[in-house]
């Protein structure tokens, strides 16, 4: 006899119902409907990114937006896209995007309780190539008797409630986090709904690939430098690891999610404070990352130890299964002056991390010893 399919299929909606049921009472239920409208601005730039060469979508829009970087198409479409539904979900305040100058202020019949900051389409120089391509989010809620400022945004990144990406490619995945661990959802197009495909992402201590645009090797700081060469030229008899870089944000830490190692874009001598946008970009990704735990582990330190749920929740913090930072500081930490602010990012297995942060170290000891 075949197998029967599936018929308790678990969707991103229900997902974040059942977590809301949890709170009981003190769940509002807007960050629920906010999470509702992403998931439908995901599958609406889903839809038009397989067809864009179909409905010549395909190009430059003749733009150039806040970055100075060539618009094409479809970075107008998905923020007109993400704009649009955002706001009519009722429940925003604030809007940040990397193709606004500027941030979007929601008017008063409109507004909610939540800041939303999104890339809404990165790694769109791929788009014309067919590579993986996403969009990236991280959610604020909005300071106690606050309306709505800039300052509701211009906060550290570990006061977010809520990040995640879409990836467009052979499938649509959405990954996302409400700071309980991570969950990865995959498109059923003929439903059309994200369904659970990867609950409780973790991310391996250590992982066997790198992730680094090489091609600015002659630009970047010798911490940099001689970790890599640590990678690909191995002095313990290890094996080197493997290189793999997409030039797609979201795609290259998907994979370091899943499979473990570090991704890396650092300031250098020519991007002296970095390429990343903090507040779009860095932020989502270290807060996803951070919230990627190592559920295997923590089981069976329940079980060896029989800790009380205090101590557990204490370790589990701990035990996040992945660091962020810019070499020197944790990404979450930094408190914002701009929306477009950049800065240095590394981020992946925490071992990996580790490892990259003692170059910088040694060169902190060096110079402070050169000068003492």
């Amino acid at each position: 006899m075949s197998d029967q399919p599936n018929t308790n299929i678990i969707t991103l909606t229900r997902h974040v119902l059942a977590d809301q049921f949890e709170l009981g009472p003190v769940a509002s239920g807007d960050l629920t409907l906010l999470l509702t409208a992403i998931q439908t601005t995901s599958k609406f730039i889903a839809t038009n990114v397989r067809k864009a060469r179909l409905i010549n979508l395909i190009g430059l829009a003749g733009e150039t937006n806040i970055q100075g970087e060539e618009q094409k198409k479809l970075d107008v479409l998905s923020n007109d896209i993400m704009i649009n539904s955002l706001r009519a979900s009722g429940k925003t305040a604030v809007l940040v995007s990397e193709e606004l100058d500027e941030a979007v202020f929601i008017d008063e019949k409109h507004r909610g309780k939540y800041c939303v900051v999104f890339d809404p389409l990165d790694g769109s120089s791929n788009i014309d190539a067919g590579v993986n391509i996403g969009t990236i989010f991280g959610i604020y809620h909005i300071r106690p008797d606050s309306k709505g400022t800039l300052q509701d945004v211009l906060r550290p990144g570990s006061e977010m409630v809520a990040a995640g990406y879409t990836m467009y490619g052979s499938s649509a995945n959405l990954v996302l986090t409400t700071g309980k661990g991570v969950n990865g959802y995959t498109l059923d197009a003929a439903l059309g709904e994200f369904i659970l495909t990867h609950p409780n992402i973790r991310v391996p201590p250590r992982g066997k690939i790198y992730s680094f645009n090489e091609g600015n090797s002659m630009y970047f700081h010798e911490p940099v430098t001689k970790y890599l060469n640590s990678l690909k030229y191995p002095s313990n008899g290890k094996l080197p690891y493997s290189a793999r870089y997409i030039g797609s944000m979201v795609a290259d830490v998907h994979r370091t999610l899943l499979y473990g190692g570090i991704f890396g874009y650092p300031d250098d001598k020519k991007s002296k404070n970095g390429k990343l946008r903090l507040l779009y970009e860095a932020f989502p990704m270290a807060f996803l990352t951070e919230q990627v735990r190592d559920l295997e582990v923590l089981n069976d330190v329940w079980k060896v130890t029989g800790l009380t749920c205090i101590c557990l929740f204490i370790w589990f913090v701990v035990q996040a299964g992945g660091i962020a930072t810019t070499g020197t500081k944790r990404i979450l930490d930094i408190v914002p002056t701009d929306i477009h602010q950049r800065c240095s990012v590394f981020l992946g297995s925490k071992d990996d991390v580790a490892d990259l942060q003692k170059f910088y170290q040694q060169e902190a000891a060096a110079k402070e010893n050169g000068t003492s």
